[in-house]
């Protein structure tokens, strides 16, 4: 389900940290059923400044760039705080793989809160939202929080579907946010005499 994590989701099997020295820690995701439907939370803490989460996030039209699975991503309307996001991809699963057809309202909570909620689509459910809360040391806590429901696969298919997809799709967004980082560090160390 690559198409869900707008900035998403935008988007979980093998906890996998990324990066350099300075790479995210503490990578995990947990599911929950909630009776049809899937409960998952993601979770990252980062080095990178808050602003530059933030841009990561919302940078709907480039979503596809970076997120494993996302073929497309599109903003269509923007209604103040909410852009209508189109998003198309692939859920894949070891040899099975499903095609994901979204639409998306993302309503943005300056400095720290991106609410998804889904207009229409191939699913039944999705709703989530991603916190960017500070930590000790200057850290950020990266949390993507989420219900998700397949429409057409069977239960545990679909929940090893879902899980292993938005496991991809947040560790994507992750790495997007630490190689900005790793550029902008560097352009802070070229700028230095």
């Amino acid at each position: 389900m690559r198409a869900l994590i707008p900035g998403t989701a935008a988007c979980l099997l093998a906890f996998l940290a990324v990066g350099g020295a300075r790479g995210a820690d503490d990578i995990s995701v947990e599911t929950t059923r909630r009776g049809e439907a899937m409960e998952v939370i993601c979770k990252a803490t980062l080095e990178a400044p808050p602003e530059l989460i933030w841009r990561t996030l919302t940078d709907y039209g480039h979503l596809a760039e970076f997120i494993p699975g996302m073929r497309r991503s599109r903003v269509i309307e923007q209604r103040g705080a909410v852009s209508v996001v189109e998003q198309s991809g692939v859920a894949t699963f070891l040899f099975f793989s499903t095609p994901i057809e979204v639409t998306l309202a993302s309503t943005e909570r300056p400095p720290n809160a991106i609410e998804v909620s889904m207009i229409k689509g191939n699913l039944k459910r999705l709703d989530g939202a991603y916190r960017i809360e500070p930590q000790q040391g200057g850290r950020m806590l990266l949390t993507w929080n989420g219900i998700v429901e397949a429409q057409s696969l069977p239960p545990l298919l679909g929940e090893l579907v879902m899980r292993a997809n938005i496991a991809d799709q947040f560790r994507g967004m992750v790495r997007e946010i630490e190689r900005r980082d790793a550029l902008r560090r560097d352009k802070q160390r070229e700028a230095k005499p």
